[in-house]
């Protein structure tokens, strides 16, 4: 006979569809069948990358149209190639226009530029004799400015989970951030969430602002992050809390925990979970991040590509991006209101797993393209294990004037497009009817200073009291 406890259990395991039985379909759902019977191998990025070799550049004023966005492929990340070719049945609505601005250099802040300086040059890699990659002396700022071989791609990568931004991100219930999901038939759904991402480690901290005090709160930590849902009111106080450690030989993989509503507790996932979705979305535990990366410097690796110009939103009219007025539908894809876009040297960088730790992993290639000036993958594509493209996902990370910091990284605007099971997921962090920017640094309430609160599993269980 089972236990009252036991059936509780099940039914609120039921209810974690968004994190375990969902996140078990769509891991499997690329090897059952592509949509409409598409696939596009991982081998199109190796031709791309030579065939764009001598790219040129694009003048200022150019727009880039459904009509000629052939002509500019060699600035295009293969992914929106796919969308500009409409492929999938994800497509760039024919009124799209991507008019081209003159790129705008201002998201290092001094205080990022000085740390760097201090001390990139003692940073260096360790590869053991099992394959995992050790980071050795760092404290902050950029890893490798100017990344070389021997492990090029691999330093990109320490590059790119520790770009250039800010300490202290917050979403509260007064500047919330939404996401959307979208399915082929176009039906929206909407989900509102508190965030609070932030460096845990005063090792690291370069951004003035941040109280000593309320650091080092989970020892061996160097970054946490913390959501929770808000609505709808099925699915509110549902959290997510992930832990990432100095160690990473010792913890190659974060700590995730979940709090589940229905029982009152949290519950601890496996590191396999990795490949999970996030509350459900189009984003998995690796994704989450507007890096482009979420993972671990330890058991992942790069290989570097090449450099390329690509283009880009980084500084766009946020009022313009406030979904759905400020998308074309039924791809939720920018409207010219957003404002120019850039054309800015990024490196290209093929990033997955050791060999001792793919097996069983859901991606086979990440493709990030990341921003040379700032380290953050503006775009990312996704094969699976198959070697064919799973999903794209923009990172329009944007640039501001922060007060009390000046010109910095302000926020994101991301869209996760899955072109195998025909469905997306929008965010955007200032997505409130106040239409509130993030909270960031020393700009945020003081009660989200509260690491123990925010950053630790038994402040999870302070949820719902």
């Amino acid at each position: 006979m089972k236990s009252r406890f036991s059936i509780l259990v099940r039914g609120a395991l039921l209810g974690l569809g968004p994190f375990l039985a969902l996140g078990a379909l769509l891991v499997l759902l690329p090897a059952l069948g592509r949509a409409e019977g598409v696939a596009t191998d991982r081998s199109e990025i190796d031709q791309w990358i030579k065939a764009s070799a001598n790219e040129g550049d694009i003048p200022i004023g150019t727009k880039i149209t459904t009509q000629n966005w052939q002509q500019y492929k060699a600035f295009l990340p293969l992914g929106m190639q796919k969308l500009f070719a409409g492929v999938y049945y994800w497509k760039i609505p024919p009124e799209a226009v991507l008019e081209v601005g003159p790129a705008i250099h201002d998201f290092l802040l001094k205080s990022w530029i000085e740390r760097t300086e201090k001390y990139s040059g003692q940073v260096s890699v360790q590869v053991l004799p099992n394959g995992h990659y050790v980071l050795k002396n760092y404290h902050g700022g950029t890893p490798f400015p100017h990344p070389e071989e021997p492990n090029k791609g691999w330093k990109v990568l320490a590059n790119v989970n520790w770009p250039a931004g800010p300490q202290m991100y917050v979403n509260a219930p007064d500047n919330y951030g939404t996401v959307w999901s979208i399915d082929r038939f176009g039906n929206v759904n909407a989900s509102t969430f508190d965030v609070v991402y932030r460096v845990s480690t005063s090792d690291y901290i370069s951004d003035p602002g941040i109280p000593p005090e309320s650091l080092d709160y989970a020892p061996g930590t160097w970054y946490s992050e913390w959501g929770m849902q808000e609505s709808p009111e099925q699915s509110r106080y549902t959290a997510s809390l992930q832990l990432f450690y100095i160690d990473q030989e010792k913890q190659p993989f974060p700590d995730t925990f979940v709090f589940v509503p229905a029982l009152r507790r949290s519950l601890r996932l496996s590191s396999t979970a990795r490949c999970s979705p996030v509350f459900g979305l189009d984003w998995s535990y690796d994704d989450a991040k507007a890096n482009g990366f979420n993972g671990s410097t330890s058991t992942y690796t790069g290989d570097y590509l090449g450099d390329r110009k690509i283009l880009t939103l980084s500084h766009f009219n946020q009022e313009g991006a406030i979904f759905p007025n400020g998308y074309l539908m039924p791809l939720g894809f920018p409207k010219p209101s957003w404002g120019k876009w850039e054309v800015r040297d990024m490196a290209i960088d093929d990033v997955h797993r050791i060999p001792s730790e793919a097996a069983g992993y859901c991606y086979s290639s990440r493709i990030i393209y990341a921003d040379k000036e700032n380290w953050l993958g503006d775009w990312v594509d996704l094969f699976d294990s198959n070697k064919k493209l799973w999903k794209s996902i923009s990172y329009y990370n944007n640039a501001g004037d922060v007060p009390g910091y000046g010109h910095m990284w302000e926020g994101v605007s991301s869209s996760a497009m899955d072109f195998q099971n025909s469905h997306q997921t929008i965010w955007c962090g200032f997505g409130n009817p106040w239409k509130r920017k993030p909270y960031l640094d020393g700009n945020a309430p003081k009660e989200y200073f509260n690491g123990v609160k925010y950053g630790s599993p038994s402040g999870l269980m302070q949820i719902m009291r």
